[in-house]
């Protein structure tokens, strides 16, 4: 079966499971679940129960499609995503947004955990994605038959919505909300970077490092949907003064910044 046939079989099999007509495509990342408690859900499918769609396998996903309303708007919501790392490719990385953009979305919006190498930026702080620099050493649209999904040289000038981030700026300063703009790195990880690494990442003057986002957003400008993406810093990646990674404490700051990011999302879905 191609994979325009089991992408269709996915996307009919949840049309008919009452997830029709969202407006806006959301993926939630790592620590970052919360969002869910906002919606007013219709509808909640776990991965395993879709065809065609990959399983989540990290423990701080839950690994569900949730539909439902926000803010006035019909949505739907990825909470759990796929990463390189865990051994998927990425075809199944990005499935999930060629399956909301075949629900018919016109706005997506991201968000991920990330550290900060900008050491100007603290653990805590909330970054608007404005670029990004591939360094997974692999793209979402090299695969034979890419072309049947759109054009594969996708021209990436502007890989995030400006309209979307002018809106998400506006709502950061009404509410009061910091609200970092910069450079996202994205590399294949799991494990995390060496002092050396995050000195490279510097020198080519990224803002925050992840594992995550840059093969959705690659996808989404293949597909011509606009979208914006937030960053949550959860760690301070000083090279000249490292510490050892405590991931439990990452997730707690993530949960304690959640909610300026679901703020964020709230007050860009009214005006989306």
């Amino acid at each position: 079966m191609s994979k325009q046939q089991q992408l269709q079989e996915t996307i009919d099999f949840l049309k008919k499971n009452g997830i029709t007509n969202p407006e806006i495509g959301i993926v939630l990342g790592t620590g970052l679940g919360k969002l869910v408690d906002e919606i007013a859900i219709e509808k909640e499918i776990p991965y395993a129960e879709i065809p065609h769609f990959p399983q989540a396998t990290v423990e701080f996903h839950s690994g569900k499609l949730i539909y439902g309303q926000l803010s006035g708007k019909k949505v739907v919501v990825m909470s759990g995503r796929f990463h390189l790392y865990e051994g998927y490719n990425a075809w199944e990385v990005t499935y999930g947004i060629r399956t909301f953009h075949g629900l018919g979305i016109q706005n997506l919006l991201i968000s991920n955990a990330a550290g900060a190498i900008n050491l100007n930026y603290k653990k805590g702080d909330l970054m608007l994605i404005e670029d990004h620099i591939n360094l997974q050493g692999s793209s979402p649209l090299a695969f034979q038959g890419a072309n049947a999904f759109g054009n594969i040289f996708v021209d990436l000038l502007e890989p995030y919505s400006k309209i979307i981030n002018q809106k998400l700026k506006a709502i950061a300063i009404a509410q009061n909300i910091q609200l970092h703009e910069g450079v996202y790195a994205s590399v294949l990880g799991p494990q995390l970077e060496t002092r050396a690494e995050y000195r490279m990442l510097q020198i080519l003057e990224t803002d925050a490092v992840g594992m995550s986002t840059v093969p959705e957003v690659i996808v989404a400008k293949q597909l011509n949907l606009p979208c914006a993406a937030i960053s949550v810093l959860t760690d301070e990646c000083d090279p000249k003064n490292l510490q050892p990674v405590n991931i439990a404490e990452i997730i707690a700051i993530a949960g304690e910044a959640e909610p300026k990011m679901i703020a964020l999302f709230k007050g860009v879905i009214e005006v989306l």
